[in-house]
């Protein structure tokens, strides 16, 4: 069974961070059969094109939950998703209003899965469901295989392998979804700054030529927090000189994937999905 649902609704709130992802999953809504989109949109992080793919857009700061519920509520929606980040370091630097402050209250810990899981029980108690962000993105996400004109080299394999393993390990503890390694050592995982942010910092202490693996960790919470890689991403890696960049197959996301592959085959990166099948 596809991650779309069976039978698309007529109307669909999208909660949109940075980046193309909203409006990749608001046009692919569109075409699979919705008819009303309405957007929470984040002042200083979303896109405002995305007003574009809207039938109605409403703006909120990060952490004015009680607003983002109130405008969803209003609408037709009875399913939401969300899509794309905020700026990591945002989450400190914000006013929460009293609703969110309340929530973040209650969590023993915090982290994206404790935290967004609690707003989608917020939604709930208003008549909301938060569905898979990857509902309606099935293109975006690779089947197992190599992407790229180029395959991994025997070396590069080993570090895949061995990345696929630390990753597994390191995002089941909520710690990061990316690791980046070269000839058998690891060079850094991801923690609060972000997949650029980890990758920057293993270009940094290796140089070029490194191997970034980025996975969902087991029994994630497909509702929030895929793992997804795009254009910026992709210059990224040329800007460093990079030498592969390996997916989850089934389980990631690929935004703007023509542009991706493109880029990558200019500078010879290799892009593949992996199976993290044991």
């Amino acid at each position: 069974m596809s991650s779309s649902l069976m039978n698309a609704p007529s109307s669909l709130a999208i909660i949109a961070g940075k980046g193309a992802y909203p409006r990749l999953l608001a046009e692919s809504a569109r075409s699979q059969g919705v008819s009303n989109i309405s957007v929470i949109a984040f002042k200083r992080e979303t896109d405002p094109r995305i007003e574009e793919k809207a039938d109605s857009t409403t703006w909120i700061h990060i952490g004015q939950l009680e607003k983002m519920l109130e405008a969803i509520a209003a609408s037709d929606a009875k399913q939401a998703v969300m899509a794309g980040q905020v700026t990591p370091t945002s989450l400190f630097n914000v006013r929460l209003d009293a609703k969110m402050r309340s929530v973040l209250k209650e969590l023993s810990v915090k982290n994206a899965e404790t935290i967004f899981g609690a707003v989608g029980n917020e939604l709930k108690n208003v008549g909301v469901e938060l569905i898979p962000a990857s509902t309606f993105m099935e293109d975006h996400m690779p089947q197992q295989g190599v992407l790229t004109a180029r395959s991994p080299e025997p070396h590069e394999l080993s570090d895949i392998e061995l990345g696929k393993h630390v990753a597994k390990t390191t995002s089941g503890l909520d710690i990061g979804q990316t690791v980046v390694i070269k000839e058998g050592t690891i060079l850094a995982v991801e923690a609060f700054e972000g997949t650029n942010a980890a990758i920057r910092r293993a270009a940094d202490l290796a140089g070029e030529g490194i191997v970034i693996v980025k996975v969902a960790k087991n029994g994630h919470d497909m509702r929030f927090d895929i793992p997804v890689v795009g254009p910026d991403t992709i210059r990224l890696l040329k800007k460093i000189k990079a030498g592969v960049l390996a997916i989850e197959a089934g389980r990631a996301i690929i935004l703007d994937r023509n542009i991706v592959i493109e880029e990558a085959n200019n500078a010879g990166i290799c892009v593949t999905a992996v199976s993290c099948d044991e």
